[in-house]
Formats: C-alpha cells, structure tokens, sequence
C-alpha cells in the first residue's frame, strides 16, 4: 500500500513567497512491518550482499557479549504486537518475564570482530531524493548496536554505496551480532513506501525578517483563536442530564473546533524516516555539520526517528493511516530509539565519499 501526506494546511509560501529559497525536498520512508526481498529496498531487511564480499564488522574494543539479545528483542516484539488489544497469557508472561539484560554471549571477547547490524538498505528508483558517488544506485547502512563509540559515545554507523547490477550472487545468511546495548538500537524488519514531499527550512535559520512575519502571523491565528472561544464561552450554558451527555457533546465541539496551525510542527519540516530534507534543531540551537575533509555543509541524508509522527506533528500522518492514528505499527513501526529520539547521517555534497557525520535532537 502506498502511503500520502495530507496537503499542508495551508500554502505557506502563497503566504510567504520569500520561502520559495528555504525549499527542498525528502523522501518519506514510511517503515512499516514486513519482510522484503534482498533486491528491494527495505530497513533492517535482507540486503543485497554479494556472497563473496566481507560483511561489516566492528573492532573497536568494548564489551560486546553484555546486553539484550536480538533473539529475546524481537520475541518480546512479536508477542507485544500479537498481544496488542489484550491480556498476555501465562505463557507469554513468562516468556517476557524470562527476557533480561545479561551477558548472552559469554565466549564473545571484547576485541573480537562483532558483524555489524543491517539497518537500512535504499534504492535510487525508490528514493529520489538519494545521492551518492557517481554511478551508485544503492546505499547499505549498518551500525553497531552498543552506544560506546568516538567522544560522544554513540554508534558506530558504515555506509556502503555500491552499483546494484554488479552484484553476483547473493549472500544468503548474512551475519548480525547476537547481543545489543540496548533494545532501542534494533530495528524491527519492514518495508518501505517511500514518497517525496516539500519541507522548508527550520525556523531559526531563516532570515531575520523572514522569521518575524512568520512569528507575527503565528500570533495572530492564536489571537483568532483566543477571540473564538471567548466568543463560544459567552453563550449560555447547556444542561445535561448526565455526565456522559455532557462528555459526549464536548467531544462534538473538539471535532469542530479547527486544529492549530504552527510552521514548525505542520509547515516546515517532515517527521520520521527519511532521506534528504533538512534538520530540525528543536532541542538545541543549530549546530554547523561541515565536512571535516573540505568544510561543505553537509545535509542530513538519512534520518532515523523514533516516530512517524508525534501530538505536534499529527498533520503528516499518512491519509492511509488516520484511522489506525493509534497503532503502535504506525506511530512507532522500527522501535529505534536514539538520541533523544533523532538521529541524523549527514555526507558531503562536494563529495559522498567523504566521512560523514551524525548529529542527534
């Protein structure tokens, strides 16, 4: 099933032209559970890997046989999803009861090369949006699943670009490390429904004046609002003669009250999975990510999110998806969790086979 954003709003840039410089567009991942084939693009899926190329591992040394194991993560998963709407049986609660941080992999020494974690694999077809070296047509992600690396002890991700038709056989068990630091740097298996949309810069890195008309057209929607519900609390008082009444006729009034507008949340910048678009800067000031290698600025190419969408940004949830709103295997389909809840790959413009960098919100 394909998956669409709902139109914004509103036309932002009817109403700002100046916007029309501050416009770029991402390719919407929308991860959702499944299985795809090796060939196909997919996130944390089978990857097209030839059989007779080494597979990532990492050897950097840390405690590598500590933590959650991959088998026990996606069980307690699958039980959880197959659960949803009702109780666990006694089985399952003990199954889950007998899932615990440990040491799973007693044997795996710290300086031993651990395989690293397929995370994502994109096609150019699928993802317009994607740019690599010249002539690539698939980038593969990995990382390693334990928050120990460089300075800011975070993961340690790899890309590899490779030309899709040079790929022979493929290798049919791929490897993966049986222990994780912790859940939340496993992804669950899904396919994708990539879709290119519009976003527009963060506002804090707008021109100046550009940023206080928007500010000053904020102001006067909620102003707008405030006078509609001054408006509404004027009119006499309905009594109802029960509670359920009563609870039933202010939900009919919160259908019909128009949602509020904001740039940031609605207008600006798509939440969840994706390829390409700008970084959002809501928890930290902006923070420049040049290429170490040359000093170009370097765009986030893939973002890694802890949810589809959240309170703030309900707006983009697909028009597939609005009746299923609070489904976990909508809202939070991969189970990744970094950062506070962002992470960001950014490369090199002038050249994608510099190092990239990651940035996390």
């Amino acid at each position: 099933m394909t998956r669409t954003t709902p139109p914004r709003p509103v036309d932002i840039e009817a109403l700002f032209p100046a916007l029309a410089s501050y416009r770029r567009t991402t390719t919407r991942l929308h991860p959702r559970h499944g299985t795809a084939k090796p060939e196909e693009s997919s996130v944390a899926g089978p990857l097209l890997w030839p059989a007779d190329e080494p597979w990532p591992v990492c050897t950097a040394v840390h405690p590598k046989g500590t933590g959650h194991s991959l088998s026990d993560v996606r069980l307690r998963r699958r039980i959880q999803d197959e659960a949803r709407g009702r109780d666990f049986t006694v089985e399952e609660q003990r199954l889950l009861d007998g899932m615990t941080r440990g040491n799973h992999a007693p044997d795996l020494r710290d300086e031993a090369p651990l395989p690293m974690l397929a995370v994502a694999q994109l096609h150019t077809r699928d993802v317009p949006d994607l740019v690599g070296p010249e002539g690539h047509d698939l980038l593969q992600v990995f990382w390693c699943p334990f928050e120990v690396h460089g300075p800011d002890r975070t993961l340690d991700v790899v890309l590899r670009w490779r030309r899709s038709a040079d790929v022979g056989a493929v290798l049919s068990s791929q490897p993966e490390p049986p222990v994780a630091g912790r859940e939340e740097c496993v992804p669950t298996s899904c396919v994708v429904h990539p879709e290119q949309v519009v976003e527009h810069q963060y506002a804090g890195l707008l021109d100046e004046e550009l940023q206080e008309e928007i500010d000053a057209w904020e102001e006067g929607l909620l102003d707008e609002e405030d006078e509609s519900e001054d408006a509404d609390d004027s009119s006499a008082p309905a009594n109802y003669a029960t509670y359920e009444e009563y609870e039933a006729a202010m939900a009919a009034a919160r259908a019909q009250e128009p949602e509020e507008i904001d740039y940031m949340s609605d207008l600006s910048i798509a939440p969840g999975w994706k390829v390409g678009g700008f970084a959002s800067w809501h928890l930290t000031d902006p923070a420049p990510v040049d290429c170490a290698e040359c000093g170009t600025p370097m765009p986030p190419l893939l973002t890694v999110a802890a949810v589809e969408c959240d309170g703030a940004s309900r707006s983009w949830l697909p028009v597939e998806d609005r009746e299923a709103a609070d489904d976990p295997r909508v809202i939070d389909p991969v189970g990744v969790y970094l950062g506070r809840g962002l992470m960001r790959v950014h490369t090199c413009p002038a050249d994608p086979t510099h190092p990239h960098r990651l940035s996390f919100q």
